[in-house]
């Protein structure tokens, strides 16, 4: 039987004596497209983030916790990142401004933030950034400074960058962030396709309008708990996005495609 790709129980994470999630039971299944929503600080990029082994469980020998990523207690951290791809806008503002969109996307094979002087790479590894780097439509941006290039150019090298390592896992952390409504679409259809062609996708969103029709599974975190948890037509519905919110909320759907309406404003 395949591993699930995490597995929490009774997990808690506290920072700064502030309890971020509170006692979470999940688990995400092999081959399975989710989307995690909720408002700014509900503590779904928390969530995320122990998946990718950047945040550990609160310790409590009385009320033991339990966490398995594919199912493992104990990662080494390079291992557990070459299975998944990461898209973050946290990723996005580490990478210096004089970086080459080459560099960007070779470093995925080393997790690093750059490919620096004692880094070998092969010409398999280059051969396959530039096919990683074509698919993404930016082969022709591989000695480009990332300074010069749009949002959209940017967050294609990112995605580039997650996916020469062929990962079995593609974790969006805000990937649409400042994308206009074009932009968001064609960004929706690239998910489609590498979620058809076999990645499993985990995406954090606060706009429903990011969720590409691959995504079949929406969990919706507030205040450090799992509120909701089911299909997009269970979750995305106007009672449970007002309470997941705390406003009056309409959602509307049209084909395939989710929004938000407050106050007769789409948010």
């Amino acid at each position: 039987m395949e591993s699930k790709v995490l597995e929490l129980r009774n997990v808690s994470v506290v920072r700064g004596g502030k309890h971020i999630l509170t006692s979470v039971d999940l688990d995400i299944f092999p081959n399975e497209n989710v989307a995690l929503i909720g408002p700014n600080g509900a503590g779904k990029t928390t969530i995320v983030r122990l998946l990718t082994g950047d945040v550990l469980p609160f310790y409590d020998e009385d009320d033991p916790a339990v966490m398995r990523i594919f199912g493992k207690d104990r990662w080494d951290i390079f291992d557990l990142r070459r299975r998944m791809g990461i898209v973050s806008m946290d990723l996005q503002n580490s990478f210096e401004p004089e970086t080459t969109v080459s560099k960007v996307i070779c470093s995925g094979f080393f997790c690093s933030l750059d490919v620096f002087r004692h880094t070998v790479v092969t010409e398999e590894m280059r051969a396959i950034a530039l096919k990683s780097a074509e698919g993404m439509g930016i082969s022709e941006l591989m000695d480009r400074p990332i300074a010069d290039l749009s949002l959209g150019e940017m967050r294609r090298a990112l995605i580039a960058r997650a996916l020469v390592h062929n990962p079995e896992l593609l974790v969006l952390d805000e990937p649409m962030t400042g994308l206009d409504i074009v932009m968001k679409s064609k960004f929706r259809q690239i998910f489609d396709i590498l979620a058809k062609n076999g990645v499993s996708i985990v995406m954090i969103t606060h706009d429903l309008s990011d969720i590409p029709s691959s995504v079949t599974r929406v969990i919706a975190v507030r205040d450090g708990r799992i509120l909701a948890d089911g299909s997009k037509s269970q979750i995305l519905t106007d009672g449970t996005m007002s309470e997941l919110y705390g406003e009056s909320i309409k959602v509307v759907e049209d084909n395939g495609c989710y929004q938000m309406l407050l106050g007769g404003t789409a948010e």
